[in-house]
Parts: C-alpha cells; sequence; structure tokens
C-alpha cells in the first residue's frame, strides 16, 4: 500500500503517466534536428565534387535549409498551437524524413537544394512542436527540470555529435548517409509519438491563423538570414546584402504593428515583452553567435592546421559534448528549484565565456590537452547549464495555447545568432588572417616560411574571432543578469484568463 502512495505522490496531478516514453522520443526527434545542422557539413566537400556543384553554388546546401527553416519557425510553432502539437510533430518528423531521403539519393544540385529546402520546412514545424510538447506535458517543477535538462543537452550537444557522426559515416560510408541516417529516426520516432504522446486538450488554440503575420514574419526572417548568409560569402556593404537587410527590417517593422493590432496575432507580444522570456531570448543569441562561429573555427583549425580526419575532429568535440552533458542534467536540474535562473543562466554563460578566453591562446602547435580540451569542458559545462535553464524559462509562465509559438522564437533566437554568428565571426576572421599576412609577408624567404606564416594568419584570425566571440558570450551573461529577475521555479499555476500554463516564475522583489 505503500508503494502505491508513494507512487501517487510521485505522479503530479492530471499528469500523462506516459510523459517519462514521450520524452524519449521527443529527445530522438530534436537530435535528429540538430544534428542535421552539422553533420551535412563535413559531407559537403565529397557531396560537392560527387554531384558536380560549383563554388560558388556550394553555399545553397547550407543556405536552403537555413532561409526555410529561419523562416518558417514562429508559422511552424503557431501551426502546432492550432492544428495540434502531436499532429504537427509527426507530419513534421514524416516530412524530415522523406526530405532526407530524397537528399540522400540526390543526382544533382538542384535535387539537392530542393531536399535541404524541404528539410527546412518540415524542420520548422518539428522543432517548436517538440519542445512546446515538453512544456505543456511536463508542469510539475522538478519533472520539468529533469525534462528540459535531457531536451537541453541534446540542443547543445547535438551539433558537435553530428561532427562526429558526420566524420564517421562519410569517411567509413558515403555522404548520403549523413542523409539516410535521419530515416530510421524520425520512424522510429514517428512510432512512439503515434503510441504514447497526447498532449492536453485545454492547450489547443482555438483561434485563427494571422495569415499577415505569417507572411510578414517569413519575409523579414528571410531576408534577414538571407543577408547574413550572403554577407559571409560577399560583403557587408554589397548591394543584395544591404538591401536584404533593409527589407528585414521594413518587413519585420510592419509585422510588430500588425501583430499589435490583429485579434489572434501569429506571435502575441506579450510572449516576447515579457521581460524574462525577452531577456531568455537575447541571451541565447548571443551565446549561440558565439558558438556557432567557434564550431566553424575548431573544425577549420583541427582538420587544416592540424590534419586531423573527420573522424578524428568528431571525437575532439567529446569533452564539449560530455561537458553540456553533465551541465544540462546534472548541474542546472539540481539547482533549478534552489536558486533564481539568472543565477544559471548568468554564471553558465560566464564560464563558458571563460572557455573561450582560454581558446584564444591557439597556436599552430598549441597542445590539445592543455588549451584545447580543458576549454572544451568549460564551454560545455557553461552551455549545457544555461541552455537547460533557458529553455525552461523562455516556455515558463506562458499560456498553454502559446506554447507552441513560445517555444518556436527559442528555435528562431538560436537560428539567428547562429546565421550572425557564422557571418560576422568569419568576416572578422578573414579580415584579421589577411591583415596579419600583408604585415609579414615580406619576411618568408623560402616556400616553408610562406607555409608557415600562411598557417600563423590563419591560426591568428581564429583566435581574433575567438576574442570576439569572448566578449559576446560575456555579454550575453550580462543581459541574463541585468533583464532576468524571475525567482526558483515554482508550482504550477494558471494564467489571469484561467487557461493552464507551465510553471511560473515568481518575480523577485
Amino acid at each position: 500500500m505503500s508503494s502505491v502512495n508513494a507512487t501517487v505522490r510521485e505522479t503530479p496531478t492530471g499528469a500523462d503517466p506516459r510523459r517519462w516514453q514521450a520524452l524519449f522520443f521527443i529527445a530522438l526527434a530534436q537530435l535528429m534536428v540538430v544534428l542535421d545542422g552539422t553533420i551535412v557539413n563535413i559531407a559537403l566537400p565529397t557531396a560537392q565534387e560527387d554531384l558536380g556543384i560549383s563554388a560558388g553554388n556550394r553555399q545553397w546546401v547550407i543556405t536552403a535549409y537555413a532561409l526555410a527553416f529561419g523562416g518558417l519557425l514562429l508559422f511552424g510553432g503557431r501551426i502546432s498551437d492550432l492544428w495540434g502539437r502531436q499532429r504537427t510533430f509527426v507530419l513534421g518528423l514524416i516530412g524530415f524524413a522523406l526530405a532526407s531521403a530524397l537528399g540522400g539519393a540526390a543526382q544533382n544540385e538542384l535535387m539537392m537544394f530542393g531536399a535541404r529546402a524541404l528539410q527546412g520546412v518540415f524542420g520548422a514545424l518539428l522543432a517548436p512542436a517538440a519542445l512546446s510538447l515538453l512544456t505543456v506535458m511536463f508542469t510539475d517543477a522538478k519533472e520539468r527540470a529533469k525534462a528540459f535538462g535531457v531536451f537541453g543537452a541534446i540542443a547543445g550537444a547535438g551539433a558537435a555529435v553530428g561532427l562526429l557522426l558526420g566524420g564517421v559515416l562519410t569517411e567509413y560510408l558515403d555522404w548520403r548517409w549523413t542523409f539516410y541516417v535521419n530515416v530510421p529516426f524520425a520512424v522510429v520516432a514517428v512510432i512512439g509519438a503515434v503510441l504514447v504522446i497526447r498532449e492536453p486538450a485545454e492547450a489547443r488554440n482555438r483561434s485563427t491563423l494571422d495569415v499577415p503575420g505569417v507572411l510578414l514574419a517569413t519575409l523579414g526572417l528571410v531576408a534577414l538570414v538571407y543577408g547574413f548568409s550572403r554577407a559571409e560569402h560577399e560583403d557587408w556593404t554589397e548591394t543584395w546584402t544591404v538591401a536584404s537587410f533593409v527589407a528585414s527590417a521594413v518587413l519585420l517593422v510592419a509585422f510588430v504593428i500588425v501583430e499589435s493590432r490583429v485579434s489572434s496575432p501569429l506571435l502575441p507580444l506579450r510572449v516576447v515583452t515579457d521581460r524574462n522570456r525577452g531577456g531568455t531570448y537575447l541571451a541565447f543569441a548571443f551565446s549561440v553567435i558565439a558558438m556557432f562561429g567557434l564550431f566553424l573555427f575548431l573544425t577549420l583549425y583541427l582538420q587544416v592546421i592540424r590534419g586531423y580526419t573527420p573522424v578524428e575532429t568528431g571525437l575532439a568535440f567529446l569533452p564539449m559534448v560530455f561537458g553540456m552533458v553533465i551541465g544540462s542534467t546534472q548541474i542546472a536540474p539540481r539547482l533549478t528549484s534552489k536558486v533564481p535562473p539568472r543565477f544559471l543562466m548568468g554564471p553558465g554563460l560566464l564560464v563558458a565565456a571563460l572557455g573561450m578566453l582560454w581558446l584564444t591562446q591557439l597556436e599552430i602547435d598549441s597542445s590539445y590537452a592543455t588549451v584545447i580540451l580543458p576549454a572544451q569542458v568549460l564551454l560545455g559545462l557553461g552551455m549545457g547549464t544555461s541552455f537547460m535553464a533557458g529553455m525552461s524559462l523562455a516556455t515558463s509562465g506562458v499560456r498553454a495555447t502559446d506554447a507552441g509559438v513560445a517555444s518556436a522564437m527559442v528555435n528562431t533566437a538560436q537560428q539567428i545568432g547562429g546565421a550572425i554568428g557564422t557571418a560576422l565571426l568569419n568576416t572578422i576572421a578573414a579580415s584579421a588572417s589577411s591583415s596579419y599576412l600583408a604585415s609579414r609577408i615580406g619576411g618568408a624567404s623560402d616556400e616553408a616560411a610562406q607555409l608557415r606564416l600562411a598557417m600563423e594568419s590563419e591560426v591568428h584570425g581564429y583566435s581574433t574571432a575567438i576574442w570576439w566571440g569572448f566578449g559576446i558570450v560575456a555579454l550575453g551573461a550580462l543581459l541574463a543578469f541585468v533583464l532576468i529577475n524571475a525567482g526558483r521555479s515554482v508550482s504550477p499555476g494558471a494564467s489571469a484568463d484561467g487557461e493552464a500554463e507551465a510553471p511560473i516564475p515568481v518575480l523577485a522583489h
């Protein structure tokens, strides 16, 4: 009898008894989406050669996905609120799997670009639906911390795991398997979603779709992502780059005006004007700016400068993965109910910034054990802790009927941050590298000296960009400390209009 009572006490009232099984399949789907962000990058050179993709068009393998994914995230989040998160989740999984199979079977560049765009479309449905399912299924503060810890670990570490898996598949099988690998993941997740995932009926949003908002948000975000993608390959002052940024600004301002006036907005402004959620989105964006740039530079350093194979490069990132898993599943969940979120996010980002600072010491012959490994551990622990706390806070206190669009904003902040990080830090690195080379080229007397100087200039560029990354992460930590004022997580409550909500943070006085 006592064991039965214990079970009753451990299960929150009204909670889905299969929510922990559901977490496994939701996490599997999230892993599939996050892996795709880096796994294809490793396979890109081989795929380019096999399909005859020109150097000028190669970027579209990445850009086609980024434009569709980043542009449609808010739409995907709202669709999950309106149509149902479980149904949107299943549709996203099936579509993503079919698009991945199409990419793996691609016979020319157009087929590849189309497959990548379709992956982005269905990823924009899948990612917000996955996060919002967690939001509405886990309403107990302690359970929510554990669930978001698992989800945060996957969101943070998945990109590094993608580097390893991409290297293994490309080196030992074929680049096409970096696409095909999504199919079994999706099949398992679909079966699980149909059998065990049930969202609360009261979490459905019965309003109409804000079509003007969809068009303005999608076009504005596409223009923004395209502007950063173009700046990375062209120039920040190039005509189409500037035009993209101007168009994005006009469209997004118009979007905000429309959202403030329509009765059923795509993005209710209360979601982003809330001090805690707004601060979390900003801190997320700043941390991802640095993370995306760091992945790029460390990958280039290990492969180009140190001569690591793709598999060795992936293995070299494992300390960061382990750090993220520990930060997300052990440190943050244990502290969530004891300390306010800003004292997890802020210090977490400061620890990550210390890792970035450590990596500014990179040189041609830097020791992996004394420079790269400890820096990665710090980055993993810091980012893992802050990601878990941030994801939970960004979807806490939001009306259940807005959970999808609030979750989409988390993904949007990450996507925009990634686009900015790749373009901005890559530009900084290239400029620093060129200046370093130009100022010293006269002293290189022979071919060996010139080769070493070229490598030194590359590493100088990486180091300079990582310095900027350090400053950006530190700024993200400052934003977390200043803007976020929620107290520790407490029991779930209800909104003013009586709708069920996820756990509501208590505001500090």
